[in-house]
């Protein structure tokens, strides 16, 4: 393929409403793919880069990190994947690929120069990266994984994003049979939590403002749930878990949180929060309690969780949209109106 142009959605500036445009893709290198893409997520973090809630972006931006499609064409040199293979592509196309987090396969942690993002971001050619809400993406073999057969890729789209991200603190704490977990949240990112913490043997808890999904939490595969709304829930269940995953972007009181926890237990913070949270040292020194982040996974790690999900029979639950209900659907989820991820079905683009 040569350099070409094809049609997208973007974000012509900050906060404005997305619209059909064209955007360049580069000509395929020597390990790069291109993907025809089927399906893409729409992520809560896709409405915070366009609004600029994290900072000045590149515009026009073309958002999407959830990515799910069929190669079409590969570079002379590569050797992991052929015409027809089902792939996805997460939250990053590159990185430095020499820092020992990046030899580690965590490559998320890049310090030499840090992750190329799918969007927002500048690669090593020096021009901005456009992410999903588009026909088609070119990227370097390394950074695609492998979708299972057994995973529909409309329902595998939000995998590599959501699913990833509670995936990864979930396996590294080690969350398994005789742990106690719990999920702030239950949206995109929380439904996932639920799901793989469940599938890997834990006893799960969603906590939320109310009870108004708490069919739902059940049905995915939650022990427990209980309104963080209600001040007795904290009186309750008071050193009750090993691991809170905290998936919500509000602005919580972590000391009351931090009491949740069994002496050694760990809060992971994953929704991103717009204010600093005061901690209390003694909420921490109590019951030699940590606090502690979890940023996606790198690609080793994002290709295990896609063999897990496809070993248990989990994928996101989804809603299809077309192309131009992006708007709408933005609206809707920061109205918290979605059960539990849109997704784009791309052929409407």
């Amino acid at each position: 393929m040569t350099n070409t142009t094809i049609s997208a959605y973007a974000a012509p500036a900050p906060k404005a409403p997305l619209e059909k445009t064209t955007i360049p893709r580069r000509a395929l290198g020597e390990q790069d793919i291109l993907i025809d893409i089927k399906f893409a997520g729409i992520c809560h973090s896709d409405i915070h880069q366009v609004d600029g809630d994290w900072g000045d972006g590149i515009f026009p931006m073309v958002p999407g990190h959830e990515i799910a499609g069929v190669v079409s064409e590969v570079g002379p040199g590569v050797t992991r994947y052929a015409v027809g293979d089902r792939v996805g592509v997460g939250c990053f196309v590159d990185s430095c690929r020499e820092c020992d987090n990046c030899r580690a396969g965590l490559e998320q942690y890049c310090t030499g120069g840090g992750m190329v993002g799918t969007y927002n971001s500048v690669g090593r050619d020096g021009e901005p990266t456009y992410g999903g809400y588009s026909t088609h993406l070119v990227v370097d073999e390394n950074y695609a994984v492998r979708i299972p057969e057994s995973i529909p890729l409309d329902a595998a789209a939000p995998l590599l994003c959501a699913g990833i991200t509670l995936y990864s603190p979930i396996n590294h704490w080690q969350a398994g049979p005789g742990k106690k977990v719990a999920v702030i949240g239950l949206g995109g990112l929380g439904h996932m939590g639920v799901k793989i913490a469940h599938a890997k043997g834990a006893e799960v808890t969603v906590l939320s403002q109310s009870l108004r999904k708490r069919e739902d939490g059940l049905r995915l595969g939650a022990a427990h749930y209980y309104a963080t709304s209600d001040p007795a829930t904290f009186a309750e269940l008071a050193g009750s878990f090993d691991l809170i995953l905290n998936t919500v972007s509000a602005d919580l009181d972590l000391n009351a949180y931090l009491g949740l926890l069994r002496t050694d237990g760990t809060f992971v913070q994953i929704g991103a929060p717009e204010n600093p949270a005061p901690v209390h040292a003694f909420a921490l020194m109590g019951g030699r309690r940590s606090l502690a982040g979890s940023m996606i996974g790198g690609i080793p790690e994002t290709q295990e969780m896609l063999d897990f999900c496809a070993e248990h029979g989990l994928a996101a639950d989804i809603e299809v949209i077309r192309a131009d209900q992006i708007n709408e659907a933005y609206r809707r989820v920061q109205a918290s109106d979605v059960r539990y991820r849109f997704v784009i079905d791309i052929a409407t683009i």
